[in-house]
């Protein structure tokens, strides 16, 4: 593998290999759920379940989380969450039956919380070491990632509708990101005037979280919902809402995906010019004030230009949010982090069951007021000031 020998750069690209493998892992596994609901025979509740799994297993990361980060750091713990996933996506290739899947995708939420938190906090030393802004472009790697699963998944299926086959390329992709993370990961800081086993012991004390963390964690879990839904509801609000045409459809979720990876490659700019809270504040109104917008409006011009402000204005809110937890301690970040997982895998489902209960206008309803609601909670956050 090329060598990089600027250390900034190098961590950088560490950093991003581990976001670009979270969202290959994920997207991989994401676009074969036709597949599996045929293999094992599954209703579309039992798939609702299925994908909640997800979530509960990433919600009730934290406490595991919390350990395993002051135990092993970070650096450690991303690499063996990263491996822990290459292997449970063949356990989700092989599931025999139902039970099982369940426990395979249970275990995927939980290391995914690992390794969301775990690669976070490099993101934020990687900043805090060079005093560069770098986590919106980490962050662009994981939309990245999903991107080249998806392009994987539809070569695949031109090649074979083996399951297990595809899984077992995606491994070997997934082995090769790790392997060169290896390379360039921070290592974890010890102090060096003898107080870690005192800051060690102490932090055993499990205390409450700050008022500060809990805005944080709020914030996350509104944004990463309405990544999440916009994600998995935007193709089918195209279809059946807006009565796009099959060719027109697929593009809600592509201006989503796009502008957010757009906007992520020149947000670390806007966070130095700007500051973090301006950007967050500016972002989470204009993509919940679009998303609105297009809903009353209605209409496929009208729903890609809702799309469009959702991508652009959501895109830096969860890179900001856990550079603030960051700075506020490893327990911070890993309780900010495991909401993030728990909004991305559970704002889905959950708004499904709202479009399932009052139609899907009202279900994208909610992902706009859970933008909006991210604008309130940013004002109650601590930020790094512009330059800072």
């Amino acid at each position: 593998m090329f060598r990089v020998h600027d250390p900034f750069h190098r961590g950088q690209l560490a950093t991003a290999a581990l976001f670009c493998s979270l969202g290959f892992q994920y997207a991989t596994w994401a676009a074969r759920i036709p597949a599996l609901k045929a293999d094992l025979g599954l209703t579309a509740a039992e798939v609702g379940v299925l994908l909640m799994a997800a979530g509960i297993g990433a919600s009730v990361s934290f406490p595991v989380v919390a350990v395993l980060m002051r135990r092993l750091g970070s650096r450690r713990l991303a690499l063996l969450s990263a491996l822990c996933l290459t292997v449970l996506l063949l356990g989700l290739a092989a599931a025999p039956d139902y039970p099982v899947a369940l426990l395979v995708l249970c275990l995927d939420g939980l290391f995914v919380g690992c390794l969301n938190t775990a690669m976070n906090a490099q993101g934020a030393a990687l900043e805090a070491r060079y005093g560069r802004n770098a986590m919106a472009r980490l962050h662009a790697t994981f939309s990245g990632g999903s991107l080249l699963a998806a392009l994987l998944a539809s070569g695949m299926n031109a090649v074979t509708s083996s399951v297990r086959a595809h899984f077992a390329v995606a491994a070997a992709v997934l082995v090769l990101l790790t392997a060169y993370a290896r390379t360039g990961l921070l290592p974890d800081e010890v102090p060096a005037d003898g107080t870690a086993g005192k800051e060690a012991k102490s932090r055993r004390t499990w205390a409450l979280p700050s008022r500060v963390t809990w805005w944080m964690c709020c914030a996350m879990a509104f944004g990463t919902v309405t990544e999440g839904a916009m994600n998995d509801w935007s193709t089918l609000y195209m279809k059946d809402v807006a009565e796009a045409s099959a060719e027109i459809a697929p593009l809600g979720i592509a201006v989503v995906s796009g502008m957010m990876v757009v906007a992520r490659l020149f947000a670390d700019g806007w966070r130095g010019r700007w500051g973090d809270g301006r950007v967050v504040l500016a972002g989470s109104v204009l993509a919940g004030a679009g998303l609105a917008f297009a809903l009353v409006s209605g209409g496929v011009v009208a729903a890609l230009c809702g799309f469009a402000c959702v991508g652009l204005g959501i895109a830096a809110v969860t890179p900001c949010v856990y550079v603030a937890a960051a700075k506020r301690g490893s327990d911070s970040l890993t309780l900010v982090a495991a909401m993030g997982t728990t909004g991305l895998l559970a704002g889905p489902p959950l708004i499904g069951f709202v479009a399932n209960a009052s139609g899907l206008v009202w279900g994208l309803a909610v992902v706009a007021a859970a933008s909006l609601a991210v604008s309130l909670c940013s004002t109650r956050i601590s930020w790094t000031p512009a330059g800072g």
